[in-house]
């Protein structure tokens, strides 16, 4: 029973965390490996989702609803090319296909023909495989926009949408996609940790004098 309280502290003490990064340089430097999405092998076009797609080497699937399934390329000059949504109102939504601690990217507006466009605020919103959710509202976004989050279980879902804003649409560019990261345990749970210990071991001592 009480080695079953301890291990039961120690759960409880390394519950997933997600944490929201709004610096690509912080970002990097929390996670492992990282591989990149830049979208530039999409024709300026639509594509029926959802989309299978590799960042590197990890696999994730991209999908839009709930009013329209197509996925558009798109650009300012046909050279740099973003991810964007069919209809302005959809969430489009990137589900990695294997465990992964982090996603991130640039996060901008776009108008009816895909060029970059001002929005007053994107929302971001990443899910992980504790069922812990986190979402950010990204004012203002620019195309220098980065958002990324980590967590410290595996992110399952992550999503981006524009909201109500008319003539414009939640765009991404440079998808980053990154290995888990090895969670350090907190302070406090080393701490239960070595007090339940403790306590079996008096308790183990108290038996062998009876």
């Amino acid at each position: 029973m009480l080695a079953s309280a301890v291990l039961l502290l120690v759960a409880t003490g390394a519950r997933a965390n997600i944490t929201t990064y709004t610096s690509q340089s912080s970002y990097l430097a929390a996670v492992g490996n990282t591989g990149v999405d830049s979208f530039d092998d999409l024709d300026i076009d639509g594509y029926n989702g959802p989309l299978k797609r590799n960042a590197g080497d990890y696999g994730y699937t991209v999908s839009a609803a709930p009013n329209s399934p197509q996925i558009w390329g798109a650009s300012d000059d046909g050279s740099d090319i973003w991810l964007t949504g069919g209809n302005r109102l959809d969430v489009v939504t990137f589900a990695p296909s294997a465990a992964l601690a982090g996603v991130g990217g640039f996060f901008f507006g776009s108008d009816l023909f895909g060029f970059s466009t001002p929005a007053s605020y994107l929302t971001l919103s990443a899910t992980d495989s504790t069922g812990a959710t986190i979402t950010y509202r990204l004012n203002t976004p620019n195309f220098d926009s980065f958002v990324g989050f980590v967590s410290t279980g595996n992110l399952v879902s992550f999503s981006v949408s524009a909201g109500n804003q008319p003539g414009v649409w939640a765009t991404v560019n440079n998808l980053h996609l990154s290995a888990a990261v090895t969670a350090v345990p907190e302070p406090e749970t080393y701490a239960m940790l070595l007090a339940g210990l403790g306590l079996m071991g008096f308790v183990a001592r108290r038996k062998s004098n009876a």
